[in-house]
């Protein structure tokens, strides 16, 4: 884990508990007596996420629909760190803080996790996009829990299902930072096959005939989880639209969770002339996944923003944060 990640050194529960009752029922001890959940449980899963952005970053009433997307917290918040030294990259090695820091989060979801979390650690501000109008409602119900956070993240909905940048952004509009947690699968029957995996691996009976289908234990919708051709195709449609708006993001970055996707998407990258690309390696225990970012940007117009956008930006105190 990133060694800014609030949970690097593992989750403290009697913190988290202490801070958020209601998970005291889902806790159980291991054979070495530690305390711990049971992560297939998904009640006991959205639990946790709740205690976290509550204990850690003051995020109060969080919630999510049935259905909807629970993310693991600490996988989003290396995310929002990585990306954090990467425009760090670009200001010296100082990362850039601050309601100064416009970041565009691409399926935003019903969570508004990495809103939460970028706010909360660097004081960015974020325009939230996505395709489903009840996950926004059920973002904006957040955001009203949290009055003194809502003015820094906007909420937008993309109307066209094929669009991810074409016809999002209004005149004027530029954002330090693109994110995107990209439906991973192909079709629902990857998807089944996929938690089917999972649960065996938690220990859980299968999903025999007849019987129960394996539940995902952090959940997920349709748009959420999968779409025609998956991971593979979306990322490779953000490269392609993001051609469009070349000087409109400094740096675009997507999840790419399947190693095996990533020579078709530096194809795509090569074909859309970028500048420059890099695949930031990321790790949670035994999952690996990385993130690909590229910018249109070279390092002459790369100085040129950081010296018209983040020389007030640095007003979080964190400025002086090695890399």
């Amino acid at each position: 884990m990133h060694p800014r990640n609030k949970n690097a050194a593992g989750y403290d529960f009697a913190a988290l508990t202490a801070t958020s009752a209601a998970l005291a029922k889902y806790l159980k001890t291991t054979p070495a007596g530690a305390p711990t959940i049971d992560f297939a449980n998904p009640a006991a899963v959205k639990t946790l996420n709740r205690a976290i952005l509550m204990h850690h970053y003051g995020v109060r009433g969080w919630d999510i629909p049935a259905g909807y997307l629970c993310p693991p917290i600490p996988g989003r918040a290396d995310y929002v760190h990585a990306v954090a030294d990467l425009l760090a990259t670009c200001n010296r090695k100082n990362i850039p803080t601050g309601a100064g820091v416009r970041v565009l989060d691409v399926g935003t979801g019903a969570n508004l996790v990495y809103p939460l979390i970028g706010h909360a650690e660097y004081g960015w501000s974020f325009l939230g996009t996505d395709i489903d109008d009840a996950a926004l409602a059920n973002a904006r119900a957040i955001l009203g829990k949290n009055p003194e956070i809502a003015a820094d993240i906007e909420l937008r909905h993309q109307p066209v299902w094929d669009n991810i940048f074409t016809g999002l952004l209004r005149s004027g509009e530029s954002f330090d930072l693109s994110l995107c947690n990209p439906p991973f699968h192909n079709s629902p029957d990857e998807v089944l096959a996929v938690s089917q995996r999972k649960w065996n691996n938690l220990g859980k009976p299968g999903a025999k005939k007849g019987s129960a289908q394996p539940r995902l234990n952090f959940g997920g919708g349709g748009t959420e989880l999968w779409c025609n051709g998956g991971e593979r195709a979306f990322v490779k449609t953000m490269v392609e639209q993001s051609a469009s708006i070349p000087k409109r993001v400094l740096w675009f970055t997507s999840l790419v969770s399947k190693a095996e996707n990533l020579p078709h998407i530096e194809a795509a990258l090569k074909k859309a002339k970028v500048v420059e690309s890099r695949i930031l390696d990321m790790a949670q225990g035994q999952k690996h996944s990385r993130i690909v970012a590229w910018t249109f940007c070279a390092n002459g117009e790369r100085e040129k923003w950081r010296r018209e956008r983040w020389s007030t930006a640095n007003d979080a105190g964190l400025d002086d944060e090695p890399v």
